[in-house]
């Protein structure tokens, strides 16, 4: 009933999982991850216990294929189950049980391991792969842009209900006190895909951290440009969503107004 990716960043330094399903709340039951460790994705009549049992393994070294076969062989129930894991190195492994709906498989290769049932067909899971090998983008966005390629290619062929993202890392979470970089879910939503994918700009916007080259100089010319919008708008908020661009603002907007969130930390960078 879902398709997921359970990958490694390209540096090794963060693991996360990226799923979608037409299933109420799919981020509570399929992901888990534990940074400098692994990650993985329990699904098709998904057995929780291998969360913590699979983790417990890769964190005493096992590789990603002797956890799928550790944790498979030990449950009567496998023959329903699927599941996706990678560890700190080599390639993920992917399982599917002979008894999962169809269509059910995956994928593996070096740092992720894809895998759904219930699709539309193996184009879902191809699509996954194919975004995620050209993706260039920061591990989060990446892990996101290869789920919603899957869910642009046919995903969940009975439609969209949910999605979650988990992404971790060691010391890279809030404040520096956690490892859970991103923990973000959207639980029941038409459009799930692109529901975290707004979830996920806004999440950025608040806890990333930017590249100080790429930062502008409020002080300077910006100020000044700023100052001239808000002369010819009349409108703070028309104002900043020039400023901002208008084209990367109108997913966010609501009838005459941008995203209270959004709109709050462009306020005070202009000011």
């Amino acid at each position: 009933m879902t398709f997921s990716i359970v990958a490694r960043s390209a540096d090794g330094s963060a693991h996360g999982v990226a799923v979608a399903s037409k299933f109420l709340a799919v981020g509570a039951a399929v992901p888990a991850a534990q940074a400098a460790t692994g990650a993985l994705a329990t699904q098709s009549y998904a057995n929780l216990a291998y969360r913590p049992q699979g983790l417990a393994l890769l964190s005493t070294g096992v590789s990603a294929a002797d956890t799928v076969a550790g944790l498979t062989a030990a449950d009567p129930g496998r023959a329903q189950r699927q599941l996706g894991v990678v560890g700190v190195s080599g390639d993920g492994a992917t399982y599917t049980g002979t008894n999962c709906h169809g269509w059910a498989g995956g994928l593996a290769g070096d740092g992720f391991a894809i895998q759904g049932n219930i699709l539309t067909g193996p184009e879902v899971v191809e699509a996954m792969r194919d975004a995620w090998l050209a993706s260039e983008l920061p591990f989060a966005q990446r892990l996101l842009a290869a789920l919603t390629a899957g869910d642009a290619a046919g995903g969940d062929k009975r439609g969209r209900q949910s999605a979650a993202l988990l992404v971790v890392a060691p010391g890279q979470g809030y404040g520096g006190t956690s490892d859970v970089v991103v923990d973000l879910r959207v639980d029941d939503h038409l459009d799930p895909c692109s529901e975290m994918a707004r979830l996920l700009d806004i999440h950025e916007l608040l806890f990333g951290k930017p590249d100080p080259s790429t930062l502008l100089d409020l002080s300077g010319e910006l100020a000044l440009e700023v100052r001239a919008l808000l002369n010819a708008e009349g409108d703070l908020d028309a104002a900043l969503a020039d400023w901002a661009g208008v084209e990367n603002l109108e997913e966010r907007m609501v009838p005459g107004k941008v995203d209270p969130i959004v709109l709050k930390h462009l306020r005070r960078s202009a000011q």
